[in-house]
């Protein structure tokens, strides 16, 4: 797959400043107590969010883009932290950051019955890796907050390639089936799910990077 080049840093630095002034407030009333207990953001910036159409494969941020997308997670972290200090009950915030993926970083927060849930939702294996701020430039505050080591993986499982009528024709699902039996050669983790979900019965996990969750102790 083609690399796109990303163009226009100062107008992608002015995109950046607004995706962090849209999420340095949360409405904790609508957000978390009434609508699902949880709420994120995502680094919401062209070209890192969204499809590309060109189907070009497009370069992580780096350098003085990267740096500034981190002030904008610190600071989301610190001003969402100020206000769920005074809602008067346990949360579950964090900075999720993803190497080499980074533009899937993000600060997610939760209430009640979702704490447990971000709690569990990534694998950490016995392998305890630790965080080298020095790669990310400055340090920004990054080493205020405590990293806890993660894998960031790809899941899919054994309904995955669906079935034929499922497709808009028969090399379509065939095409799709062989592409299945092609990843599941790749090395993977197998979970046995404890209870099926129709007729989902297992999950493949494949890493694509390091995950690190970090929070203020």
């Amino acid at each position: 797959m083609r690399t796109r080049k990303v163009r226009g840093h100062r107008r992608r630095h002015k995109q950046i400043d607004k995706w962090v002034l849209d999420n340095l407030s949360i409405d904790i009333a609508d957000y978390l107590l009434n609508e699902r207990d949880r709420h994120y953001a995502k680094i919401r910036v062209h070209p890192w969010s969204g499809i590309s159409v060109t189907k070009s494969a497009i370069p992580e941020p780096t350098r003085k883009t990267k740096d500034k997308i981190l002030k904008g997670l610190l600071e989301i972290y610190k001003n969402w932290k100020t206000q769920l200090d005074n809602i008067g009950q346990s949360y579950y915030l964090r900075i999720w950051l993803f190497e080499p993926r980074f533009s899937q970083s993000q600060v997610v927060c939760a209430i009640g019955d979702s704490i447990d849930f971000y709690k569990n939702n990534f694998f950490k294996p016995d392998n305890k890796k630790e965080i080298v701020l020095e790669k990310y430039g400055p340090r920004l505050g990054l080493d205020k907050l405590t990293w806890d080591y993660h894998l960031d993986e790809d899941h899919y499982d054994n309904c995955e390639v669906g079935e034929p009528e499922q497709y808009a024709s028969q090399q379509e699902f065939e095409e799709t089936e062989r592409w299945f039996k092609r990843i599941l050669k790749k090395p993977h983790r197998t979970t046995k799910f404890r209870e099926p979900i129709g007729d989902r019965v297992e999950s493949y996990s494949f890493r694509g990077g390091d995950l690190w969750l970090g929070e203020w102790k």
